[in-house]
């Protein structure tokens, strides 16, 4: 698997998890936090106000978000007369809008401004959103009008999206507790508080760690092996510091000839948050478990992982193991016959050692060079991030007929960022917004934020989107980026058209408010246009000459595509399994060592002593800094499943074909949750899933 980030958006902070509210309108005249709640007008369809946002702005629109929310939600469940679609439902879909526009300031600040005020604010502030969630949940009188319409859709002359958005809306609350009873549903509440505050915890302890520690090289004779374009990102000073993320790490470990700095590294890597100090997360991470499994009793479900599950395709947790175990066997076996090629050729070079995890991605390297000819360095010299980011555009308006205008003199949150106006025939789309590079207070890895969600319920509102990174900004030239990160774009890139070819008519069953499992499949096809020719052939040219990759490079890229897919799957699966075994063993009473968990649950799956997880537990951001991932880790390779196959198609018809490329917008991109996606996967590939595709795709079969 290609380096596989989470979707990270402005809305998975959202006061119910999973309701999304929209917005409220403002006279003008008040202070900021009322422009941060207002409705976002001006030019390109209107725009967050990024200049104006600051804690305390985001701290006062919260609470009057929250004001007006309870309000509005007041009013719809004292509303006179029978209950029905109109003064329920979609009464439910059109509350709650300043609070929503709140909330993605707070999520984006949180995840890509994160400075200590910020930090600050989110300590205060999380555990008062959750309990708000729960108010409106428990709510019985409008829990009762929620069951009624739903009881009655059958009959209600409903729209097919409508019958979606009320199941939506009814599953939601039966999901987080609101037939509970009374004593029930005040210790759910709870526990609630109590995980939203250790989820900010986790996530600020990581962040911690991944700023405090620094791998430093005072002389040059210590970068041996680091490409030129490696060292002149870490030059600082007359030393050269390597930070403690994956942007930085990885390529050190990738070329670093000193064994003895690569092991330093790779230990400061891995063991984020699990220095014994006081940003350590392992007992974070076990009152996480003891409370999610005391919720989900609660609930009524035997575990955590029973509960995450049942709102995904998969339905069960056996069912996302027997897909994770499917692969397993083959994908190990790969990785012990890549791991024997690494050896013999430290063997054949007379380093005297045995190949150890820090030794891996540095000899893995070199088995590429032997067996390909291929040095992943040359191929970076073609990987210009602007250029990569133009590929998708290009690829976007080839397929999907999208356009991207590049803004000036629209608010941006920091000044690398950039606005670009997406457009189809003309007609305004959306805006896509990029914030490519690291800084402090930035979470690692990359992801998509939903700004603003498409819908055409009230108004016909276009969606705002973002992609945000953590490349290493140049200090002169451009940024080059490895192939991995570039594919890394593309997946992003991938929500964010998730996300832009929206049309539905309801905010809550738009875009990217789909099933976790699915959501990941738009983004993973899209992948798979990177590495086509006709897209490197325009966009791969040369950082110094600026001519087009040569055709034998190319032709080495292409050959070389499945290699290392042992260590890649084995580091990935070894992660989902674990998350989804640590959620099953977990019980209220008995604290579980995350620690210890790793050992044995690895053991017993026979993970290779050179890999480690993809994400080790005290970093597990994805299943322990929120509830969105968690027993869920395995929806990448679910996702993989639907893409392996979907990918098929395209291959068949062309990858590149026009009616391929139309019948997939129309069928999986545009569609949101209005269809399920069973049946939309169904609409697009005429019928379920083979997952055999996915073995095929690996190299596996």
């Amino acid at each position: 698997m290609q380096r596989r980030v989470f979707l990270r958006s402005a809305a998975a902070v959202a006061v119910l998890g999973s309701l999304r509210f929209s917005g409220f309108a403002f006279a003008a005249g008040g202070g900021p936090e009322d422009k941060l709640i207002e409705v976002w007008t001006g030019e390109h369809g209107g725009y967050p106000a990024f200049d104006l946002v600051n804690p305390t702005s985001i701290k006062a629109a919260l609470e009057k978000g929250m004001e007006l929310s309870r309000a509005e939600i007041a009013e719809i469940a004292g509303t006179y007369g029978a209950p029905t679609f109109a003064n329920t439902i979609a009464a439910l879909e059109d509350s709650g809008r300043a609070l929503d526009r709140a909330q993605r300031f707070f999520g984006t600040f949180t995840s890509a401004m994160n400075d200590q005020a910020m930090q600050d604010l989110q300590t205060e502030m999380s555990p008062v959103l959750s309990a708000f969630g729960d108010d409106i949940i428990q709510n019985a009188r409008l829990f009762a009008r929620i069951k009624a319409v739903y009881d009655g859709r059958a009959t209600a002359g409903l729209s097919p999206e409508q019958n979606r958005l009320v199941e939506y809306y009814y599953q939601n609350f039966t999901r987080q507790g609101a037939a509970l009873n009374d004593a029930d549903q005040a210790m759910l509440k709870e526990l609630n508080q109590k995980l939203a505050s250790l989820y900010t915890k986790f996530g600020q302890n990581e962040l911690a760690d991944e700023e405090n520690y620094r791998l430093t090289i005072e002389t040059e004779a210590d970068l041996e092996g680091l490409p030129e374009s490696v060292r002149a990102a870490a030059a600082d000073k007359g030393k050269w510091v390597f930070t403690n993320t994956r942007s930085s790490m990885e390529p050190f470990l990738t070329y670093s000839a000193k064994r003895d700095l690569r092991e330093k590294g790779w230990r400061m890597w891995i063991m984020r948050g699990d220095n014994g100090t006081a940003t350590d997360n392992k007992a974070v991470i076990s009152e996480i478990l003891q409370l999610r499994t005391q919720r989900s009793r609660l609930l009524g479900f035997p575990t955590h992982a029973h509960w995450a599950v049942a709102n995904n395709m998969a339905k069960t947790p056996q069912a996302a193991m027997d897909l994770l175990m499917k692969l397993w066997g083959p994908a190990a076996r790969r990785a012990q016959e890549e791991i024997a090629d690494m050896q013999a050729i430290a063997d054949k070079e007379g380093a005297g050692i045995t190949i150890e995890a820090w030794d891996h991605r540095f000899y893995s390297e070199k088995v590429r060079k032997a067996t390909y000819d291929l040095d992943q360095n040359e191929v970076k010299q073609y990987l210009q991030l602007d250029k990569v980011r133009d590929g998708m555009f290009w690829a976007a308006e080839r397929l999907y007929g999208l356009q991207f205008a590049k803004l000036d003199g629209l608010p941006v949150y920091h000044g690398d960022m950039s606005v670009y106006e997406v457009t189809r025939d003309g007609k305004r789309v959306g805006l896509w917004y990029f914030d490519p590079y690291a800084r402090a207070g930035k979470s690692s890895g990359a992801w998509m934020n939903e700004y603003r969600t498409q819908e055409r319920f009230k108004d016909d509102v276009t969606p705002i989107v973002s992609n945000n990174a953590n490349f290493v900004k140049s200090g002169s030239g451009p940024v080059l980026v490895s192939w991995d990160d570039a594919v890394t774009m593309f997946h992003e890139f991938g929500h964010a058209l998730h996300g832009l070819n929206s049309n539905v008519t309801y905010p809550g069953v738009a875009g990217t408010s789909v099933k976790r499992d699915f959501v990941e499949f738009p983004s993973q096809i899209n992948e798979h246009w990177f590495p086509t020719p006709e897209l490197l052939n325009r966009f791969a040219l040369h950082v110094d000459t600026g001519k087009p990759i040569p055709a034998e490079l190319l032709a080495k890229i292409q050959k070389s595509l499945k290699f290392n897919q042992g260590f890649s799957t084995v580091e990935f699966l070894a992660s989902a399994i674990y998350d989804m075994k640590i959620h099953l063993a977990a019980t209220p009473d008995a604290p579980i060592d995350p620690d210890a968990f790793e050992k044995t649950s690895m053991a017993e799956i026979g993970l290779p002593r050179e890999i480690v997880m993809r994400h080790r537990p005290t970093q597990f951001g994805h299943i322990f800094s929120g509830d969105g991932y968690s027993a869920g880790y395995y929806v990448y390779l679910w996702a993989d499943a639907l893409t392996a196959d979907a990918w098929e198609l395209f291959e068949e018809k062309g990858v590149w074909d026009p009616s391929t490329a139309k019948a997939f917008l129309d069928d999986i991109l545009s569609v949101g949750n209005a269809v399920a996606p069973d049946e939309a996967f169904r609409n697009f590939r005429g019928r379920d899933v083979d997952t055999e595709a996915l073995m095929r795709l690996r190299g596996f079969a």
